[in-house]
């Protein structure tokens, strides 16, 4: 757990910004996982038909999809170099 001169707590600028390009990166790849999910059980989000029970749903697993990466990046950042908030 490497922490900046700065005291306690304090994380270095190059290891937040790791944090938040592996955030983003993940959020995007999680997103797209749960697209391909809810297109393999026929929830298209982007369909024809408006908002459809389907259409929510397929909404509703590309959001977990990406959530679930950022909240993945995360977990990986604490495991590695502790909680930036503390």
């Amino acid at each position: 757990m490497s922490a900046a001169p700065g005291g306690p707590g304090k994380h270095p600028t190059r290891q937040l910004m790791l944090l938040g390009v592996a955030q983003a990166v993940l959020f995007v790849a999680g997103a797209l996982l749960g697209r391909w999910v809810g297109l393999l059980l026929g929830l298209d989000a982007f369909g024809p038909g408006g908002y459809t029970n389907n259409a929510i749903f397929g909404i509703l697993l590309i959001g977990l999809g990406g959530g679930g990466g950022a909240q993945l990046a995360r977990a990986w950042y604490i495991r590695k170099y502790g909680n930036p908030r503390s």
